[in-house]
């Protein structure tokens, strides 16, 4: 909790520091008021009491009444401002953290696990300061000041006031031993319920299609049973907050008056001496004052320990949120960019050369790509085929380093990728993933996505990358054209008509390297044969690396690697390959015969 603090500015300290003035100020107020009590419940008991000498008092208890009660709203104010602006920067630096990590920290992490911390978890923390401004700072000011204005006046009250504030000891142990260790679980069965939830949402056409309404039902309504019952159980123990603290205040008053009245009893007033008897009855009155003031600042203490019972309620879960988001502000990305480039490319554009590249997700796994070499110079294709899992993906993916290789080195023209910034790395590779990804909003700000806004792109440019994406005769088809609404990752639009936007969004970025990453499965095999060709002609100075599981996708590939559990195990052309290597021969049967093979070709 104290590292977490320590992000808050100068700015948000201040206005801590200011309402922390207030609360003073706001409790020297409230334990002022009983001193006019005093004096007003005294002239109420004397002979020939006007009004006029009450309203003195009187104004004085309702001036500090409601300066107290502005007090409380400059406090509230402040503390919404401080929560506010705290948790906004605080979503912001999460944000930012988590979209520089590599797809290892994502992993490490879960997305669901990542959105509860950037929401829920926030949420908490925000709570926690909005109630801790206003409650834990006036809380305990309140308790302590008030007892030193009634300590030791009178053993028997005191002692009374004693017991109570035990009983409230007490119900803090309860609360602190039994339902706060159950308040840290809240958190992570919060993770588990969400990542169940949009599993569900995610795959609700397969869960539809298989009938399996029910058995995803079942899996959420046992994440919401465990998470229910957890918060029953704690909220159930935190409802005797209430009842008990209700029953102190409400006995310590009776305690008081009972005490006191025996003490006013035990004066006894003469009727012989009418000197004396005077005196008895003035003390009678001075003790019911005493009582009155007494009993109002005993109120003080017990409503200060309650304001401290109350912010008990949200402590355990803000810890736990805080811990959660200190472990994503604190996991630095492994893939560390340069802020500059560093090297000259000496007129080289779109050179690629691998040199013994092995990559592995852990010390401890196997390597997923191991020993591989090639180079691709400028304008040339390189394909990359092999069975499922045999590292095709992973091998491309560490060009635009989503992860960095764990051996060997990789050189984009002349310059190891280690080597360039964030900025000039994404400027020179254009990536198409397997899943085509698009964001909402229109197809104009889907193809312009990412570009600079001090270069942006016009209708011509855009036109030229769908045409060239065989997208397109698709868009002109609607009403709005270019405009056209995109739904959040793109539902309105069918599988094969995403994949050509997201190339139409790479191609329009005219990179130097181009990464098809499976790029071509949702097209049919005319809209791809008319893709790559177009692609040939008009894209010649661009680099191609294409994975593929179809053979007639990459025939024409200047470039051919075959890989076998991330090992290169062959590499040639395609007349190469099918002349003398038997895996490639395996995949290129399996889907065309010799007569197709030779007519492709």
């Amino acid at each position: 909790m104290f590292k977490i603090f320590k992000r808050l500015n100068a700015k948000e300290w201040g206005m801590i520091l200011l309402s922390t003035v207030f609360i003073c100020l706001a409790v020297w107020m409230d334990l002022k008021t009983p001193e006019y009590m005093s004096n007003i419940t005294t002239l109420l008991q004397t002979k020939g009491t006007k009004v006029s000498d009450i309203m003195d008092p009187g104004s004085k208890m309702l001036f500090f009444s409601f300066g107290s009660f502005f007090m409380a709203i400059l406090v509230g104010f402040l503390a919404s401002r401080t929560a506010a602006s705290f948790t906004t920067r605080l979503r912001s630096s999460i944000f930012n953290q988590v979209m520089d990590y590599s797809e290892a920290e994502i992993k490490k992490f879960s997305i669901p696990s990542l959105l509860t911390r950037t929401t829920n978890d926030l949420t908490q923390l925000q709570i926690l300061i909005t109630m801790g401004m206003q409650v834990v700072t006036r809380g305990p000011i309140m308790a302590v000041w008030a007892l030193t204005k009634i300590w030791g006046k009178n053993d028997k009250w005191t002692a009374a006031v004693g017991v109570a504030v035990f009983v409230v000891f007490i119900l803090l142990s309860v609360l602190m031993f039994v339902a706060f260790p159950r308040q840290r679980k809240v958190q992570g069965l919060t993770d588990d319920l969400n990542g169940t939830t949009r599993e569900s949402l995610t795959g609700v056409r397969v869960v539809r299609a298989y009938n399996a309404e029910d058995y995803q039902d079942a899996k959420f309504k046992e994440e919401n049973k465990n998470l229910t019952k957890l918060n029953l159980f704690v909220y159930r123990l935190m409802s005797l907050m209430n009842p008990v603290m209700t029953v102190v205040s409400g006995g310590l008053t009776l305690a008081i008056y009972w005490v006191g009245s025996y003490i006013i009893n035990d004066v006894k007033v003469s009727a012989v001496n009418a000197a004396a008897a005077a005196g008895a009855v003035k003390e009678r009155v001075s003790i019911f004052s005493d009582m009155v003031v007494f009993s109002s600042y005993a109120m003080q203490v017990v409503i200060g320990f309650m304001m401290m019972v109350a912010i008990f309620i949200i402590l355990p879960r803000a810890l736990v949120s805080a811990k959660r988001i200190n472990e994503v502000l604190a996991l630095n990305t492994t893939v560390q960019f340069k802020e500059k480039t560093q090297g000259n490319t000496e007129g080289r554009k779109g050179e690629i050369e691998f040199h013994n590249v092995s990559f592995r997700y852990s010390k401890n796994s196997r390597a997923v790509v191991e020993r591989v070499s090639f180079k691709a110079n400028t304008g040339d294709t390189v394909a990359f085929i092999g069975s499922t899992g045999s590292g095709k993906s992973t091998l491309v993916n560490l060009i635009p380093r989503f992860y960095d290789a764990t051996d060997g080195w990789i050189k984009i023209d002349g310059i190891k990728i280690e080597n360039y910034s964030h900025n000039d790395l994404n400027n020179k590779v254009g990536y198409i993933p397997q899943s085509a990804v698009l964001f909402s909003g229109t197809v104009r700000s889907n193809i312009e996505f990412g570009k600079s806004l001090q270069s942006p792109l016009d209708d011509t440019a855009i036109w030229e990358a769908l045409e060239l994406a065989q997208a397109k005769d698709f868009v002109e088809a609607k009403e709005k054209g270019l405009d056209t609404e995109v739904a959040q990752a793109g539902t309105n639009f069918s599988g094969g008509q995403k994949q050509r936007l997201a190339i139409a969004r790479a191609l329009a970025r005219k990179p130097e390297i181009l990464i098809f990453d499976d790029s071509f499965s949702a097209l049919d095999y005319k809209t791809d044969r008319i893709l790559r060709e177009e692609l040939a002609k008009k894209t010649g100075q661009m680099t191609k690396l294409i994975v593929a599981q179809r053979i007639s996708t990459i025939m024409d590939a200047d470039q051919i690697i075959v890989l076998d559990k991330g090992k290169v195990v062959g590499q040639g052309t395609h007349e190469e390959l099918l002349a003398d290597n038997n895996i490639y021969q395996e995949i290129a049967y399996s889907q065309l015969s010799k007569e197709e093979l030779e007519n492709e070709k």
